[in-house]
């Protein structure tokens, strides 16, 4: 992975995070995950960022992204639980009624510095049978 520039910047940050819906729930499988990741990779693109690796699992979404200095992995996961939450309670109905809300506050963020795709992947899939 090569260096990213902005006008004032080269960096190279890679954040891991990780959300889930309310009680860790399995409601992001099929058509809503489909719809999840589509506008996942609009707001990773509107704020400047790159998706290295996304897998959207019926009860979390793991994201691996490089972002631009300035944005921390809270104001990420903020941006992007705000949006799609609202977005996908329009498009399906179905998900207003389990549900009071369908983020939950918690979240994993971590910086990844210079760890390989390779790595991170290999991570992601370990973890996708818990």
């Amino acid at each position: 992975m090569d260096s990213k520039r902005t006008r004032h910047a080269a960096y190279q940050i890679n954040d891991h995070v990780v959300g889930c819906p309310k009680v860790r729930r399995p409601v992001l499988g099929g058509d809503v995950g489909v719809r999840l990741a589509a506008l996942i990779l609009q707001i990773v693109k509107r704020k400047d960022g790159e998706v290295l690796d996304l897998v959207v699992q019926p009860d979390h979404v793991p994201l691996f992204a490089s972002f631009p200095p300035p944005l921390a992995a809270n104001q990420i996961e903020q941006c992007i639980k705000g949006a799609t939450s609202r977005q996908l309670r329009q498009a399906f109905p179905e998900l207003k009624s389990p549900l009071p809300s369908l983020g939950t506050r918690r979240y994993y963020g971590g910086t990844a510095g210079h760890v390989s795709l390779e790595t991170m992947r290999r991570h992601i899939d370990e973890r996708k049978g818990r």
